[in-house]
């Protein structure tokens, strides 16, 4: 594990493989462990750097206190891109991780030669909404619920209404323990995303991304992020969709040789 500062706090990192540079970027209560499935593959043709995120593990964050914004988060990857002398590079973002590596392009599109979005987390604006279509539950109605089980000390309870919430009923029974404790980890990071200032994506921010970019889905993904990959790969320019068999949302987990194929692929 390496840190570098950056913007006044301390990242932690991993860093393994040779050739350009690749920065994976990590979603809500998860870190840089989450990619141990896909680091293998991935770091067999690329320098893959992967940091956690001001307040998430190895920090141990009480959830009290500044930072936690979704403009902080991307300042520090502009940040740590710059700290490394990185740019340009190719910046793959999974989930929360997807829309900061989307507002990173939006920003900085000099760091980035090509930008990767496994499922990117938020909502649609009226402007990307399909007509008629009923405004699916906004995801931050399952923060502040899951939230708020996690300020009063129920762990589990906030997982289950998180993770139900985003993936349907029945997701956090069903993921492994080994899976489970790095999410636990990070769990009052969630009490800092209810405040984050997350904006919805628009029309107008799809159009605004230049960088050539893929977007990638789980099969088997329900409920909101579906609905946004669709909306949003329709509208960035020349954007191509790789769908992993069999997967939900955690898909490099669950099938990493895929994931690792569809990402390699579209580098190459």
């Amino acid at each position: 594990m390496k840190h570098r500062q950056v913007n006044g706090c301390e990242m932690a990192y991993l860093e393994l493989g040779q050739g350009p540079p690749l920065l994976l970027v990590h979603g809500s209560l998860d870190d840089f462990r989450i990619w141990g499935p896909a680091l293998g593959p991935l770091s067999q043709r690329h320098r893959v750097i992967a940091p956690s995120l001001r307040h998430f593990f190895p920090a141990h964050w009480d959830g009290i206190g500044a930072g936690f914004t979704i403009a902080q988060h991307v300042a520090d990857v502009i940040g740590f891109i710059e700290a490394l002398s990185l740019g340009p590079i190719d910046l793959l973002g999974h989930s929360r991780g997807g829309h900061i590596a989307f507002r990173v392009a939006q920003q900085r599109p000099d760091l980035l030669r090509r930008l990767i979005l496994a499922e990117p987390g938020g909502d649609l604006d009226a402007s990307l909404a399909e007509p008629d279509s009923k405004p699916p539950t906004s995801l931050a109605t399952h923060f502040a619920a899951a939230a708020q089980k996690i300020a009063a000390g129920n762990i589990e309870g906030g997982m289950t209404v998180f993770f139900d919430g985003i993936e349907g009923p029945g997701a956090w029974a069903r993921y492994p323990e080994a899976r489970r404790q790095p999410l636990r980890d990070n769990a009052r990071t969630l009490l800092g995303q209810v405040n984050e200032n997350r904006l919805p994506y628009s029309l107008a921010d799809a159009q605004s991304i230049r960088t050539p970019t893929l977007f990638i889905g789980g099969e088997k993904t329900a409920g909101n992020l579906p609905v946004v990959l669709k909306a949003l790969s329709a509208n960035v320019q020349g954007a191509k969709v790789a769908t992993i068999p069999g997967a939900t949302h955690p898909m490099f987990d669950q099938n990493p040789v895929a994931f690792a194929q569809a990402v390699l692929d579209f580098l190459a």
